[in-house]
């Protein structure tokens, strides 16, 4: 009797365990996954229990919001002016993933994170709705309107920052989209629409600011070789460099040129501060195989090339390759070959420059606030690292303000006001339209704003395309709506 009983129990315990061990597994370490599956209706319906917060602009209105609803879910996320703004908010769907401010900060806007427990209790308490915490953010809407509506109809995007603060005062990415269709409690008019915005080229849902494929930053990379050639202490602005008016680079059939095929400048040799100023290719082509791939790649880097950044949306992170190749190395050092960059990333480049070398990092969130709109958090100004000397900035800077007052970005000069800038023409392939590029700060002494603007696809011209002549007028635009508040 008692073996019979023992293997009874021996049966029972190994049952128990199972189902111990198979309820665990659902409870603790599926519970999320099965939490946010698309498929489950019931937490679709829950998380529509609640208000979710707002979003509002720095000035304090709001440009997103939860109205009540009169079918199966209380509430109904709405965007306003969805357009100018679908790259900073990104949306709320129904069963899917959350995108752009809506997803990176989910949890407060949802009222379920950590720091909301005791509010959440006392509102459970006092019978009140549950309810989200609001989000304010840095975007001024007249910076951010003035960047959308300069950009226009073409493809790319535009970001300002405040050099001081690493505030994001503007980011703008077209083509753009409408959130509040897929927001909508229709799930198949969703679906029709994200279908259709999907299988749009290019696409509007990538934040070209941000994200998406990468374009070569051409000559706007100069300012980062510039950098490491005065930061190396072997170089000055009246350094000098061959520039012919072609060049075969080493061990290559490629034969690369300064802009129209002509020298740099009035002679044979050309100065650092003329080479940036007139933005000469082979002049920092020859500076490039002279520094290394190594000198330029830790600068790169300290300026934020090849590592992950939270603003705290996911920044795509820059590409300054590692090569062996001095061939390849030259073509870096304006900019080309594998170079690729963001919009954020060289807004960054031309921020540290004009404070002094430190660069701040970006931020989109200024505060989160509760119902009331009590101040939760708010995010201090933070410094993510000073890749030159306050000496070497000030260098680079003059550099920049040469290139906007008398070289190649004249169309980014406002009279009145000292502008440094930087515009880049970046070559795609043989036959394909350029990437346009410009960036830089104003006013230049004690700038109040970086820019940093690309345009792809030519803006239109395919190959007669350039960044003065397209990008540095935008980038004007951006400063004088700064300028004129």
């Amino acid at each position: 009797m008692n073996r019979e009983l023992k293997r009874i129990s021996a049966v029972v315990l190994m049952m128990f365990t199972a189902l111990f061990v198979a309820s665990s597994t659902v409870q603790v370490f599926q519970s999320d996954a099965l939490h946010n599956d698309a498929r489950n209706s019931r937490t679709a319906y829950e998380s529509y229990e609640y208000k979710r917060g707002q979003i509002l602009l720095a000035d304090g209105k709001a440009i997103v919001r939860s109205v009540p609803s009169k079918d199966v879910y209380r509430f109904q996320r709405t965007y306003v002016q969805p357009k100018i703004y679908a790259p900073v908010t990104g949306y709320y769907p129904i069963g899917g993933e959350a995108t752009g401010i809506e997803g990176a900060l989910d949890k407060q806007l949802a009222g379920t994170s950590s720091d909301q427990f005791f509010d959440r209790l006392k509102r459970t308490i006092t019978g009140q709705d549950p309810e989200g915490d609001s989000v304010q953010l840095t975007i001024d809407p007249k910076i951010q309107q003035a960047a959308y509506d300069a950009l226009g109809d073409k493809r790319g995007a535009v970001v300002a920052l405040n050099p001081k603060t690493g505030a994001v005062l503007a980011m703008v990415s077209k083509p753009t989209f409408d959130p509040n269709r897929l927001a909508k409690h229709d799930s198949s008019a969703v679906d029709s629409a994200y279908k259709k915005l999907l299988g749009a080229s290019p696409s509007p849902l990538v934040n070209r600011a941000i994200a998406g494929d990468l374009n070569p930053p051409a000559s706007t990379f100069k300012l980062v070789t510039s950098s490491a050639a005065l930061e190396s202490g072997k170089y000055t602005l009246k350094s000098t460099f061959p520039s012919p008016n072609s060049l075969v680079l080493p061990g290559t059939t490629l034969r690369i040129q300064n802009s129209y095929g002509e020298e740099c400048g009035s002679g044979p040799k050309a100065t650092l501060l003329t080479a940036l100023s007139l933005s000469c290719n082979i002049p920092f082509a020859e500076l490039g195989m002279q520094l290394g791939n190594t000198a330029i790649k830790q600068q790169a880097e300290k300026y934020g090339f090849n590592k992950a950044l939270s603003i705290p949306l996911k920044v795509t992170p820059s590409v300054y390759p590692t090569t062996n190749d001095r061939a390849q190395t030259a073509q870096t050092a304006f900019g080309q070959w594998n170079d690729r960059a963001t919009p954020m990333q060289m807004a960054m480049v031309s921020a540290a420059i004009g404070n002094g070398g430190v660069l701040m990092k970006p931020n989109l969130v200024q505060k989160v606030l509760s119902p009331s709109l009590d101040t939760v958090s708010e995010m201090a100004p933070t410094e993510l690292s000073r890749p030159i000397s306050a000496a070497t900035a000030d260098g680079v800077r003059q550099m920049m303000v040469s290139s906007v007052s008398e070289g190649a970005a004249t169309n980014a000069r406002i009279n009145g006001v000292e502008v440094a800038g930087k515009t880049g023409t970046a070559q795609n392939g043989e036959n394909d339209p350029y990437t346009l590029w410009f960036t830089g700060f104003a006013p230049a002494k004690d700038p109040k704003v970086a820019v940093a603007v690309v345009i792809e696809n030519g803006g239109g011209l395919g190959q007669n395309g350039y960044g003065n002549l397209l990008a540095a007028p935008i980038g004007k635009r951006v400063f004088e709506a700064v300028l004129n508040k």
